[in-house]
């Protein structure tokens, strides 16, 4: 998939293991850069796993429309769909095999 960022910022961070790490913690940041990984491998959101490890799950409430995945709990890599338009479901929801770009949003814990 092709990966996009919120902001100059957390692109940078992202893609620099050192300022990854001073952000996040050694632990945590490992956990990030293989999960970017694994999203940049797959073709379409459809190839990451719902079950563990990545534990791929679309949010709801004031999140909606949001994707997340597994890093270390209970911090989850939050991003959106950012095909244009997105692939809809005749009655709704997201075609996932055909979701191919995402936009990162950053690293959070939703359970707060």
């Amino acid at each position: 998939m092709d990966i996009t960022f919120r902001d100059r910022k957390l692109e940078k961070t992202c893609n620099d293991f050192k300022q990854l790490q001073k952000a996040h913690g050694e632990k945590q940041a490992r956990k990030i850069r293989q999960r970017l990984d694994e999203l940049h491998a797959a073709d379409s959101l459809a190839d990451i796993s719902h079950l563990p490890p990545q534990r791929r799950h679309q949010l709801s409430g004031d999140r909606k429309g949001q994707f997340s995945v597994d890093v270390v709990f209970p911090y989850r890599l939050l991003f959106l769909p950012a095909n244009n338009p997105l692939p809809l479901i005749e009655g709704g929801g997201l075609y996932l095999s055909k979701i191919t770009i995402i936009l990162i949003l950053g690293v959070e814990d939703t359970h707060e």
